[in-house]
């Protein structure tokens, strides 16, 4: 799983507590879903690959995805089947074709922050949240500098005006939406990694809450 991670997933897990390993997976399913993307040129190819993980971590009689590793791991701690699944992937699937930024945002967003928070019902807000952040995210990792910068000027219709209520277990999203934020309302795209200034921003985030 380590190398379905990167970095700053890493670390953003580690503020999960006793849901760290959920978090790490759930991470990873995220990393895996962004590789399948970027590696299917063919969109009903890439629609088909995203069906058949829809139908294996929907499954649960447990015969489906059977030997991936992921999904066995899910399946044994219990986290199957995934809140905000079929957003989630609805969202990955809006980059493929006909690229639909709202679709992306409100769908990979929101669906992978319900699926950290691990709950059937989320509020509004923590939705537009995860979109803010999956815009940041997205123009740190795309290629192309026209969509990134479409991307971080989108994104700030997402920030909230006015700072929610976090609840304690949702402190990896917290630091993860209040990291994207700064930079949104700069103008700025993200790192492509874990650069040291984020890393110092992150922890700044983390104690300071903002």
């Amino acid at each position: 799983m380590s190398a379905d991670l990167s970095p700053f997933a890493l670390l953003l897990s580690a503020y999960a507590g006793r849901d760290i390993s959920r978090h790490r997976f759930v991470w990873a399913l995220d990393a895996r879903f962004a590789r399948l993307i970027t590696t299917t040129s063919e969109p009903m190819i890439g629609q088909m690959r995203l069906a058949w993980w829809n139908d294996a971590l929907t499954d649960q009689s447990g015969a489906k995805g059977q030997g991936e590793p992921l999904i066995d791991a899910l399946r044994q701690m219990g986290a199957i089947p995934l809140h905000g699944l079929s957003q989630w992937l609805d969202g990955w699937e809006a980059l493929i074709g006909e690229i639909d930024l709202h679709a992306y945002a409100e769908g990979r967003g929101g669906g992978l922050f319900q699926a950290l928070a691990g709950e059937s019902d989320i509020p509004a807000w923590l939705t537009q949240a995860g979109a803010a952040w999956a815009l940041w995210d997205l123009s740190g990792h795309s290629g192309d500098p026209d969509m990134a910068e479409r991307a971080i000027a989108m994104a700030q219709a997402y920030l909230m005006r006015e700072e929610p209520v976090w609840r304690s277990e949702w402190r990896p999203l917290r630091i993860a939406y209040h990291l994207a934020r700064e930079d949104i309302a700069k103008g700025r795209c993200a790192p492509t990694g874990l650069t040291p200034a984020l890393y110092l921003r992150l922890m700044r985030v983390a104690l300071m809450g903002r």
